[in-house]
């Protein structure tokens, strides 16, 4: 199963907001710092993976937004 770059995203921002929690409820310091350690690296890779990721649309920068539909002349 190939995973797309949304996946890692979204793991990402939900490991980070469990190490904000952790801090806020003063977890001992080393599950907090190897959460930091390993959110840091997937934070990375999660950026890898976006910017390699085989994505195509048929949008353009003429196209705007598709919530606010522009006439096209």
């Amino acid at each position: 199963m190939k995973l797309n770059a949304v996946f890692y995203v979204i793991l990402t921002t939900i490991v980070l907001v469990t190490l904000a929690v952790m801090v806020h409820y003063n977890l001992p310091f080393d599950l907090v710092f190897y959460t930091a350690v390993g959110g840091q690296i997937l934070l990375i890779f999660t950026v890898y993976k976006v910017l390699t990721d085989n994505y195509k649309t048929d949008k353009t920068f003429d196209d705007w937004y598709e919530d606010f539909p522009v006439e096209k002349e």
